[in-house]
């Protein structure tokens, strides 16, 4: 079974960068993959997809603001941040989305994300 590994988490202050990496166990190229987050007290929400084809799609809180890519020959996907905000304090995961809306693999522990103001 392919699993996911996120890392490149850290505290950082407001304004600044971070990248995160996730990194399968297997093949990706054929898997539409997200990334996703959940701040304390709240549920998962959605944040950016990047689909097989190379074409992007995010949540309009981070909407110029992050970068979502793939590199398909490291069955790695990442997630650019820039010009982070306290709100996006969460602990961030990724994941694959199949057609019928279903994950495609067991959630990761994900990677920690605190922006201080």
């Amino acid at each position: 079974q392919v699993q996911v590994v996120e890392s490149g988490g850290d505290l950082v202050q407001a304004g600044r960068s971070l990248r995160l990496s996730c990194a399968a166990s297997g093949s990706i190229a054929s898997i539409n993959m997200g990334w996703y987050r959940q701040a304390p007290g709240k549920q998962r929400e959605w944040v950016a997809t990047i689909f097989s084809d190379g074409t992007t799609n995010y949540a309009d809180s981070v909407k110029g603001r992050f970068t979502i890519s793939r590199d398909n020959a490291k069955n790695t996907l990442y997630l650019q941040m820039n010009s982070l905000k306290p709100e996006d304090t969460a602990v961030y995961y990724c994941n694959g989305r199949k057609l019928s809306g279903s994950y495609y693999f067991v959630w990761g522990q994900g990677t920690q994300v605190t922006v201080s103001s």
